[in-house]
């Protein structure tokens, strides 16, 4: 393995600090609380449960001991980027800057319907 990739696991600890992920594998990472998703995270358990799968990205690999560093949130935050993206650099919807008064609207409730999404897993 190495740092950046994606890969499916399960939840097979959880401590005040992190979640243990046994990889498809058979690797065991961590993903520390500041990596489980973007803010404020008063108890793992409210997001995470034992035998949950869930997707990671490898961060960090330590040569010495074999230790793996995972992350959920680098992929929260790259779907968040490529939702950006797409809006503005979408060739087949020829949006521009004219009707951008138009689409807020509907933006604001595809953002909103993501965040409600993202609460709820």
């Amino acid at each position: 393995m190495k740092i950046g990739d994606k890969l499916k696991g399960h939840v097979t600890g959880i401590q005040s600090y992190g979640a243990f992920i046994t990889l498809e594998n058979g690797t065991t990472g961590l993903v520390h609380i500041s990596e489980i998703r973007t803010g404020y995270i008063s108890s793992i358990d409210q997001i995470l449960a034992m035998g949950q799968e869930v997707e990671v990205q490898v961060i960090e690999v330590d040569e010495f001991s074999g230790k793996l560093s995972l992350s959920m949130r680098s992929l929260e935050e790259e779907k968040r980027r490529a939702v950006r993206k797409k809006r503005f650099t979408s060739n087949k919807q020829k949006i521009g800057f004219a009707p951008l008064k138009d689409a807020l609207p509907h933006w604001t409730a595809e953002t909103l319907k993501l965040l409600r999404e993202e609460e709820r897993s």
